[in-house]
């Protein structure tokens, strides 16, 4: 059985939000021009608030939550044209990793996603994005009930990988869910570049 190797989403696979603030790529930059949504408040009063308590894992949808949120944001459209215009502008694909990616899968490694991410944004990564193309699953937090690095995520994944002969490899932009990772036993790797995976040497040997 080939090892199991896992890769975080944003600040890995997608430029976009990253641990360290010098690396983010913001998707709402031009938010409040665009949709009339100040993205400071959007922030303050919708992702730190009710989407990282209930959305990210899965105890409510994404569009019932934004259609509690906006109208006091200022903002009176349709939700999921809010939700077209946030996932398609936060869809940065890391191409150069994506080909590291396809040329391990060519290899018979094993490939997943291990993310903290609500459902709608999963499916886009997983249908519009074309992940599921490469990788095998997708373990993103609103289908786990619980978020990295919290134990019961990290539980809830080795159920689904099965027995390992050797420690799933990961690759992450977040300390903390590296040190969460590397407590439950997983090989992790915090994520800055592609010489984080492409130098490894497990993943090195398969590259040649």
């Amino acid at each position: 059985m080939t090892r199991a190797v896992l890769f975080d989403v944003d600040g890995v696979l997608i430029h976009g939000y990253h641990a360290k603030p010098e690396k983010q790529v913001k998707w709402d930059a031009t938010m409040l021009a665009d949709m009339g949504v100040d993205p400071e408040r959007f922030r303050h009063e919708f992702i730190y608030d009710i989407f990282i308590k209930k959305v990210i894992v899965g105890q409510m949808s994404l569009l019932e939550a934004l259609d509690r949120t906006l109208p006091r944001l200022g903002y009176r459209g349709p939700s999921m044209a809010f939700v077209g215009y946030w996932l398609s502008r936060d869809s940065n694909v890391n191409a150069p990793l994506l080909a590291v990616v396809h040329r391990l899968k060519a290899t018979g490694v094993r490939l997943y996603i291990a993310t903290n991410q609500e459902h709608m944004r999963a499916q886009w990564l997983w249908q519009q994005l074309r992940f599921g193309e490469v990788f095998e699953d997708i373990f993103h937090s609103a289908r786990v009930g619980a978020i990295k690095p919290n134990k019961p995520y990290f539980d809830w994944v080795d159920n689904r990988l099965g027995p390992q002969v050797e420690p799933p490899l990961f690759f992450d932009d977040s300390d903390e869910v590296v040190k969460g990772a590397r407590a439950h036993g997983w090989e992790a790797v915090q994520f800055d570049d592609l010489e984080d995976v492409t130098g490894h040497p497990w993943v090195a040997e398969r590259l040649r």
